[in-house]
């Protein structure tokens, strides 16, 4: 990610901080830094995996309270998915649709921006929209293969017998 974005959500991170009058400890500004170079969605084990092989070690615990005042913060955005949850960076207010195999879990960012306008055109009562992230949930092109592969070898097996 940008050097110019990775000052900016530092700069947020350490204005909350000092505001709070909490500690600005290294391991919170480590865990940023990772999260913003990793330019994917992550799990917590990613992370973690991440800041071992930077020689950075940081307790489960210090990882997840981080995370969570990341979210907090709207500096991380948490996506539940079917085989578990990952975080993504999200310095700006990002809109996010997902499209998801619910057979092999394959996730693929889409860029829909019939869905986006129409969300934005939408007016609410006594709620003022940040962002969106919509879950198309289906099956690849890869499974979906497999599966028509499949079929067809068990319907030549019992044409066999």
């Amino acid at each position: 990610m940008k050097d110019c974005v990775k000052a900016e959500v530092r700069q947020i991170l350490t204005d909350y901080l000092e505001q709070r009058n909490h500690r600005k400890t290294p391991e919170r500004f480590a865990i940023l830094d990772t999260v913003y170079s990793l330019n994917r969605r992550f799990s917590i084990q990613d992370l973690s995996d991440e800041l071992e092989k930077s020689n950075f070690a940081v307790s489960r615990a210090t990882i997840y309270n981080t995370i969570n005042l990341f979210m907090k913060l709207r500096l991380v955005i948490c996506h539940r998915l079917n085989d578990g949850t990952l975080y993504e960076a999200c310095h700006s207010n990002e809109n996010h649709c997902l499209q998801i195999c619910s057979i092999c879990g394959s996730v693929v960012e889409l860029n829909v921006s019939d869905i986006a306008d129409a969300i934005e055109n939408i007016r609410l009562k006594r709620f003022r929209k940040e962002r969106f992230s919509l879950y198309l949930y289906g099956t690849c092109s890869s499974c979906q293969a497999r599966i028509t592969r499949r079929k067809k070898k068990e319907q030549n097996i019992k044409q066999n017998i």
